[in-house]
């Protein structure tokens, strides 16, 4: 007696399938539409919300494979969009265009992220932006991690935001606008949003804030790969993603995933940024490589994107954080600051 596949099954194989550069499955992303399995013949359709060909067709491919190995299947149908065209995209919302949603007076958006937590990413993204404030620009930061927020701690500033008609005022401290879903809610509450629930939040803290005229405007995604990268690479329009690693191998392995991700959706890499990458003993200013030397450097060569510099481990450095006052604004003349301010630099040249 032959196999009979259901549509369920055809469901499960396919939760195995990964959007390429990400932890989670193309069903649970919504790509998996119309399942139909009858007499061995599947059928279904991908709703795709990129316009990468190159990404289309590997899912298909692997979505295939997936399915054929189950038993009893003779034939698999796949549908989706021509190309070029985005099966099931919904009509950009007021203040989008193509799909993406407007900030037209913000020159430069980038994305700094890390492949794992624990690199120290929101550290940099803080000292950055107040390094770039430093050198004169204009400078935003939006903190996109719904689960925890940091940026409000390391900022020093507990008020909640003002609103200006429907529109939120971000709150502004060390001459940079912020925002962050810390803002928005109690310390002491936490998060149990799923997707659709994120999308729609951090969509929200992009369109309805005055970011008002911004030279760069930092976005300190959350580690790793997930719901909230997946919606702002597709709806922002990113001048490019900036990845944080430190300097041991398992950390590096981390960020070329974190590369992988950007690349996957068309997202320029701007560089990589290695931080705890050595320590400076306070006393004889000797320097000292705690982990191991040059793996950051090594791997943006070996991936082939711009070294944005290196940047020391201290306990200042925490220190400032937890106390609400950048190291860049608390010690502007220490090494620390120094190795900010140089990666600023390095960060203009590639923007």
């Amino acid at each position: 007696m032959a196999e009979v596949v259901s549509a369920q099954d055809v469901v499960d194989v396919l939760k195995q399938v990964k959007y390429p550069g990400f932890d989670r499955d193309i069903v649970s992303f919504g790509l998996v539409k119309n399942i139909q399995s009858a007499d061995g013949n599947v059928a279904f359709s991908l709703a795709f919300s990129t316009q990468d060909e190159s990404t289309r067709r590997q899912i298909t491919l692997a979505a295939r494979e997936a399915v054929e190995q189950l038993p009893g299947v003779n034939d698999i149908q796949i549908m989706g969009p021509p190309p070029g065209q985005a099966a099931g995209a919904q009509a950009p919302a007021a203040g989008q265009q193509g799909g993406k949603i407007e900030l037209p007076g913000v020159k430069s958006i980038v994305a700094v992220a890390s492949g794992k937590g624990g690199v120290g990413k929101s550290t940099v993204a803080v000292n950055l932006a107040v390094a770039l404030a430093d050198a004169g620009a204009q400078v935003g930061l939006l903190d996109a991690d719904i689960y925890g927020p940091s940026i409000p701690i390391m900022m020093g500033v507990k008020d909640q935001p003002g609103v200006v008609g429907d529109k939120i005022l971000p709150m502004i401290s060390h001459d940079i606008k912020m925002m962050s879903f810390g803002f928005l809610i109690p310390e002491d509450q936490s998060v149990t949003w799923r997707g659709p629930m994120v999308h729609q939040a951090v969509q929200q803290l992009l369109r309805d804030v005055l970011w008002g005229e911004l030279d760069y405007l930092l976005i300190d995604m959350p580690p790793g790969t997930g719901d909230v990268h997946l919606t702002l690479t597709q709806s922002v329009p990113l001048s490019g993603g900036v990845i944080v690693t430190t300097p041991q191998d398992v950390a590096l392995i981390d960020a070329r995933r974190g590369v992988a991700m950007f690349q996957q959706v068309n997202v320029p890499i701007l560089g990589v940024i290695e931080n705890m990458s050595y320590f400076i003993c306070p006393q004889c200013d000797e320097r000292t490589e705690i982990f191991t030397t040059g793996g950051g450097k090594r791997a943006a060569e070996s991936l082939g994107v711009p070294f944005l510099g290196e940047i020391p481990i201290d306990p200042a450095v925490c220190l400032a954080g937890d106390q609400g006052t950048p190291i860049v604004r608390k010690e502007p003349d220490s090494p620390q600051t120094q190795a900010f301010r140089n990666v600023a630099d390095m960060l203009k040249q590639v923007t």
